[in-house]
């Protein structure tokens, strides 16, 4: 028997899965927020069990047939609403929502894995910033994103929707403060260079002496964590400090800067490059 069609926007179940939206909410259940095809389909495939439950409309059923096949042999329940209740659920659902599991992965663990390019973010504060960093780091080939104490919720529905799925591909660890994470991807053997618009070395020249860099200059084919800072003030005198280089992307235009999420693309590519 197929479940009852949801209908009434201000149920009770509805407002709950809106609530999520709020990280109050989403810290008291322990669970967030996918909206969207793209986002809820890359969670049913590789957030298997997490994924508890699957809203959607009866044309985005039809619409996306695998998405839904793929939700309910991973155990999720599958719900149908109507419009009305999908869009009371989040404005973003285009007919699809799920509600998963938080992804919280330990530092430790990632680095007993042996990783070879870490992205870390450090006060960075925009959830589409960050979201966005996290899918290039994916997109690059990194082994894990590191979120400081200080940085946005990663589960903020703004982050998840930016990650366009990423955020179920790879590692993502959230808490720690920036020393801790410095100390711990040093013990684990990676260089840390963070991304700096005024740092001493050159990101070409870098790529130019991959694999065979002197004393004193970082080697991009080495295991390397890069360091991304605010959206704003970039990275403090003391978080600077931290890391073993600065390095600037150089700017051959008229451009004064690189946005965060396009500084983040370029490092962790020429990292990536280097180490292939």
């Amino acid at each position: 028997m197929p479940d009852e069609l949801l209908t009434n926007p201000r149920a009770d179940r509805v407002k709950a899965v809106r609530a999520l939206a709020a990280r109050t909410a989403r810290r008291r259940a322990g669970t967030f927020l996918v909206e969207g095809p793209q986002a809820v389909r890359e969670a049913v495939a590789h957030g298997g069990p997490r994924v508890h439950d699957v809203y959607t409309t009866a044309e985005a059923a039809q619409r996306y047939p695998e998405i839904v096949d793929a939700a309910r042999a991973v155990g999720a329940r599958v719900r149908t609403g109507t419009t009305e209740v999908l869009d009371a659920m989040s404005p973003d659902a285009q007919g699809l929502v799920a509600v998963a599991d938080q992804v919280h992965a330990v530092l430790a663990d990632v680095l007993t894995a042996g990783p070879r390019l870490v992205a870390v973010l450090a006060h960075v504060r925009d959830p589409g910033n960050a979201g966005t960093v996290l899918r290039a780091a994916d997109a690059a080939g990194a082994d894990a994103v590191v979120l400081t104490a200080s940085s946005v919720d990663v589960h903020n529905p703004k982050a998840v929707r930016s990650t366009a799925g990423s955020l179920f591909h790879l590692p993502v660890v959230s808490g720690p403060e920036l020393p801790e994470v410095v100390a711990a991807l040093r013990r684990a053997g990676l260089q840390v260079l963070a991304a700096d618009g005024g740092g001493a070395h050159d990101l070409d020249d870098l790529l130019d002496a991959a694999g065979g860099a002197p004393a004193g200059v970082p080697d991009l084919a080495a295991p390397t964590a890069w360091v991304f800072g605010n959206e704003a003030w970039g990275l403090r005198d003391e978080d600077l400090a931290l890391a073993d280089a600065a390095v600037r992307v150089p700017l051959r235009g008229r451009a004064e800067s690189l946005n965060l999420a396009t500084a983040a693309a370029v490092c962790l590519y020429a990292s990536g490059r280097a180490q292939r």
